[in-house]
């Protein structure tokens, strides 16, 4: 009889824990050394290969947060993005990508792809068939994103994992937007996990660092041309990195519980025009949500009515900041066309459904009234204007 898996709070405190084996203390100890004994050793350690001591025991935590056997740490997402793509497609090959996608991967695809001889395709939505239907000969890998950045779609796990097993395919997903409190994709079948953990796994606003799980000989296959590409983090940023992780547990549920009530005051003001949020019930996808996440998250987007510029609602907040990121424990608002999709060119921005005055909001930890007085004075402020 298998043992119970610990809980993710015990995991995100204690998994893969680098023990001071010296002076006992409560905290991992920090190896900032970049040069390591080389004769007579088991392991040739250097930074670059993503094996020091701090680089090593965060991966295992990244691992057993996402139930994979493997994890390499990066630099930013985009890296850890960039180099798992890479890692699987060559010269003649061909990606499936959903459609709906952060900008930053959509524009890595349509600037850098051809130049390697990659193909791709976008589906036409984020429905199961639409994914088999840009299968060709030469495709190697699908490509996902669920919940999807900036109008939080719902993919479904296990039809895309089915699918790349019938054709033969790696299966990807960008896991950032649940974060591993809400979402284990490699329990429904996925093969590869990335995150930007600059998100909820640094949760202050403070890091910039990537990672990737898979089995070991994903990892193993992804590795090779990562340590080619330089694209590993410090080791100071890693301690700091996993010391955040020790509280994501409890800060994303706070999110999640936040985000929730958050989306059903919005949708009931009469100043808004429309929710994006798989915890609402008037979400398209809401039962396929609960079927794959244990928690909706703490981002949605939504849009006011018409008349009301965004933009200028954005410079009335007071305490909700407009910020480039996401997932912090102060609440953040943006536009999707001036940041996350901005490479992306309006046709296909308006392709995918992003309208100008479309905002993303990243809900803290902040008290709900306090979250919604903020927004009722912002609005009244801009009603004023118009008067």
């Amino acid at each position: 009889m298998k043992n119970k898996p610990q809980g993710i709070n015990t995991r995100c405190t204690h998994a893969g824990e680098l023990k001071d084996t010296q002076f006992k203390g409560a905290i991992s100890p920090l190896y900032m050394s970049t040069s390591y004994a080389f004769e007579d050793v088991e392991v040739k350690r250097y930074p670059r290969y993503f094996n020091t001591p701090n680089q090593v025991a965060l991966a295992k935590k990244m691992a057993s947060l996402e139930n994979g056997e493997a994890a390499l740490i990066f630099g930013s997402g985009m890296a850890a993005v960039s180099t798992s793509l890479m890692a699987f497609l060559h010269n003649g090959d061909h990606v499936v990508l959903q459609n709906t996608l952060y900008g930053g991967t959509s524009n890595l695809v349509v600037e850098e792809f051809e130049k390697f001889g990659i193909s791709y395709s976008f589906t036409k939505d984020f429905k199961p068939e639409s994914f088999e239907a840009e299968i060709k000969e030469n495709t190697k890998v699908i490509y996902i994103e669920t919940p999807s950045n900036p109008l939080l779609t719902i993919t479904d796990l296990n039809a895309i994992a089915k699918i790349a097993k019938k054709h033969g395919l790696v299966s990807m997903i960008d896991n950032t937007f649940a974060s591993p409190v809400n979402q284990n994709p490699i329990d429904f079948g996925i093969d590869i996990v990335i995150h930007s953990a600059t998100k909820y796994m640094g949760g202050h606003s403070d890091i910039l660092a990537g990672t990737v799980i898979s089995s070991e000989t994903h990892i193993d296959t992804i590795f090779q041309l990562a340590k080619n590409f330089g694209g590993s983090l410090s080791d100071f940023t890693v301690w700091l990195l996993e010391r955040s992780i020790k509280t994501m547990g409890l800060r994303v549920k706070a999110q999640n519980k936040n985000a929730k009530k958050m989306a059903k005051y919005l949708e009931k003001h009469e100043d808004v025009a429309r929710v994006y949020y798989p915890g609402l019930k008037s979400h398209p996808d809401h039962e396929l949500a609960k079927s794959q996440m244990k928690g909706f998250g703490g981002m949605l987007s939504f849009e006011l009515k018409e008349g009301l510029d965004a933009s200028m609602f954005q410079k009335k907040l007071k305490m909700i900041k407009s910020s480039m990121s996401l997932a912090g424990v102060e609440s953040t608002i943006l536009s999707p066309t001036m940041t996350s999709h901005a490479l992306l060119s309006p046709e296909e921005r308006q392709k995918q459904g992003i309208k100008d005055g479309l905002m993303r909001f990243s809900v803290g930890i902040e008290e709900k009234e306090d979250l919604i007085a903020d927004i009722e004075q912002a609005l009244a402020s801009l009603k004023e204007l118009k008067v």
